[in-house]
């Protein structure tokens, strides 16, 4: 005797060996013996073989018109033989039963599962839903191998080129987009991203970084709403000081600005002017509001996202000729021994007569011409030279003070800062908009960080940031704080709400508050500074921001990732633009120090000597930190943002600690561009298809 079975979902037969009163031996034809419950045996046979049996079942089965079925079965339950009868004859054979088992059991949305061997015909209207969703479900799939196809072909479908930085970076798996590109790279045997190239759908590698971008950072959008720009305000008492601006031209958000009085008297007053946009926003107005989404300006070649509106930048930037709102420290030095002797905090006006810019001056103001050693007629037309020349007493005790504090927070640190390398200077020529198309010509310029006027701003800057921070500190009125515990190997720069040492710079406390204009944080410690300078010793009760306030580790959170990925952005279209410069220069070789050895099969790192540009080098062991090599380049990837490197040869000489790097605290950008991740993924049974792009 044989026994047709339910077991898991599955039906099968086998040869009866013994029975007991709940279950029963079964050799299956395999040879694999099963136990079986009673409760889950369906039909006991005695011919033909089961293989035989279970083969013309399941030939007849397609015979049954489901529609048919549904429409002439009971409304109460019944059992699949019952219905094997109704539906073929009456003398239906053991094989149409079968059969009508078989059929019923694969159509639950016509026929609902009863108990064993037993059905219920589905209501009307939850059958005709099902049905709808059914012919819903395979016209969808005729779209996606349609899609498929167009894609294989090398066209993109107008749906997946709009859906197209969702499929790579936030896909939804059930969309048919997503599985039309997945069908066509399993199809094609190509890695996504040059599916889509060849497609058309990544047509410009520039605007795929751009638009990538938005798509994570701004995903409705980078204008602004039209927003009314507060008026300054016109009450503030004026400063009796002439103060002056230090930033490229290509700045327009000037939240600095300096000033120098009593030159020669012996106590000399150092002005700190930082645009004061805290104000006339306030915390939750709209344009805080508008602030607090975008947290800081985003940076690029060729192009800029503010922070804030532009008539709001415009109204409080520190603009030449006019008197602007500001957050004024004023330190008191001894101008023989240059330390500072006192601090006081002013809300006032600030007339700014000069907005200096570093690309126009830098090479004027050397040390020595702050020294008086080169007639400033030689070095630059006679305005400008007469406006350097008014400025120069002020620009050589500025950059008397800078050398003298930056000497002492290098005592504190325990060693000198190295910041040898230059900043590079990008400048796009034939740039038509306000955004780059990617096809413009670039020229890439260095500036040396650590001259003269570099300094002069910097240092400056760090005692506002030190001072104010330890000033609210004293008052019990929170801040936000950059903070360095040791100089020790990844000890990384943190932010916080305590006022912990710097110990990159070598200071007691930091809170940023000198680009209020730019960063979100320096606007919140903007608003705390002002609370302190009208609140005094009550300033903790009156400020925005009180002690522990939840609120300030959110927006901590919150400027962490929005700055990080910021820098990110700016990085990799920096490092986007140095590829475009080789390119457009024909260069095939450069110069490069090895920055980190090869080791565990990893390549090496090469920092370039004249670009801002670090790429891996393969090689073996003699590829040491310190080596210097000329390389040859491959091919640039301007997708990936990667570029093929070898070493050709050997040069004579170890590289200098400033070829190699420093250890700026400060400048946390990553020396190398990631590779390009995307979340778009293909089935793992098939592993020829590469998910994403190469590793830069």
């Amino acid at each position: 005797m044989y026994l047709l079975f339910e077991e898991a979902g599955k039906f099968q037969a086998g040869r009866i060996l013994s029975e007991a009163d709940a279950s029963a031996q079964v050799e299956l034809d395999s040879g694999k013996r099963v136990k079986v419950k009673k409760a889950n045996a369906l039909l006991s046979f005695a011919q033909p073989s089961p293989q035989e049996l279970l083969a013309r079942a399941q030939a007849l089965a397609p015979e049954i018109d489901l529609d048919l079925a549904w429409e002439f079965a009971p409304e109460d339950e019944f059992g699949f033989a019952d219905f094997a009868r109704e539906y073929f004859s009456a003398e239906a054979s053991l094989a149409h039963q079968v059969a009508a088992l078989l059929r019923l059991h694969e159509a639950p949305h016509y026929f609902r599962r009863a108990g064993k061997g037993r059905f219920k015909k589905a209501p009307e209207d939850v059958l005709k839903q099902a049905l709808a969703a059914i012919e819903k479900k395979r016209q969808q799939q005729l779209q996606i191998d349609a899609w498929a196809a167009e894609l294989a072909s090398g066209q993109t479908p107008e749906p997946v080129r709009q859906q197209l930085y969702k499929i790579l970076f936030k896909p939804d798996k059930n969309a048919p987009e997503y599985k039309a590109v997945v069908e066509a790279a399993r199809q094609t045997q190509l890695p996504p991203l040059t599916l889509l190239q060849n497609a058309g759908a990544i047509a410009s590698c520039y605007e795929f970084h751009w638009q990538r971008f938005l798509f994570e950072q701004f995903p409705k959008g980078h204008a602004f709403a039209p927003i009314a720009a507060p008026e300054p305000d016109a009450q503030l008492p004026l400063a009796a000081v002439e103060a002056f601006s230090i930033d490229d031209s290509s700045t327009s958000e000037i939240d600095d600005a300096l000033s120098v009085q009593g030159l020669g008297s012996g106590q000399v007053t150092l002005g700190i002017h930082i645009a004061a946009p805290g104000l006339a926003i306030r915390p939750g107005d709209a344009l805080d509001q508008l602030a607090r989404a975008r947290l800081s300006t985003v940076y690029m070649p060729g192009a800029k996202l503010t922070m804030l509106p532009d008539a709001v930048v415009q109204q409080y930037t520190l603009d030449a000729g006019r008197a602007n709102p500001a957050v004024s420290l004023y330190v008191r030095i001894d101008e023989a021994s240059l330390t500072p002797t006192a601090y006081e905090t002013r809300i006032e006006r600030v007339q700014t007569s000069h907005n200096l810019r570093h690309d126009q001056i830098d090479h004027i103001v050397t040390e020595a011409w702050l020294a008086d050693a080169q007639p400033a007629t030689e070095a630059a037309d006679a305005a400008a030279s007469a406006e350097l020349l008014a400025l120069r007493p002020q620009l050589a005790f500025l950059h008397r003070l800078a050398q003298a504090l930056k000497q002492r927070r290098e005592d504190v640190r325990g060693k000198p800062e190295n910041f040898s390398r230059p900043d590079y200077n990008f400048r796009l020529l034939g740039q038509q908009g306000e955004l780059p198309t990617g096809d413009e010509t670039v020229q890439i310029t260095t500036r040396q960080r650590g001259a003269p006027l570099d300094l002069i701003v910097a240092e400056a800057m760090i005692v506002a940031n030190s001072h104010w921070g330890g000033w609210l500190a004293h008052y019990g009125v929170p801040a936000i704080y950059r903070s360095q515990h040791s100089l020790a190997p990844g000890v990384k720069v943190r932010m916080g709400t305590k006022a912990l040492p710097h110990a990159g710079i070598g200071v007691p406390s930091y809170a940023w508050s000198t680009s209020p204009l730019r960063r979100y944080v320096d606007l919140v410690n903007q608003w705390q500074i002002i609370a302190a300078v009208q609140g005094g010793q009550t300033a903790a009760l009156s400020a925005p921001f009180k002690p522990k306030d939840a609120e300030l580790f959110s927006i901590i959170s919150a400027f962490d990732a929005a700055y990080t990925a910021y820098n990110r952005y700016q990085s990799d279209m920096e490092r986007y633009w140095t590829l475009r410069y080789l390119q457009q220069n024909q260069i095939t070789e450069l110069d490069a120090a090895i920055i980190r050895d090869a080791i565990n099969g990893e390549p090496a790192l090469a920092r370039a000597d004249t670009l801002p540009l670090v790429l891996r080098v393969p090689g073996g062991s003699e590829l040491v930190r310190g080596t210097r090599v000329r390389l040859r380049l491959g091919q640039a990837d301007l997708l990936a943002l990667d570029i093929g490197a070898s070493v050709i040869a050997r040069l004579d000489g170890p590289a200098s600690a400033e070829d190699i790097g420093g250890d700026d605290a400060e400048q946390e950008d990553a020396e190398l561009s990631p590779a390009l991740h995307i979340a778009l993924e293909v089935s793992p049974e098939d592993d020829s298809a590469a998910v994403g792009a190469p590793a830069a």
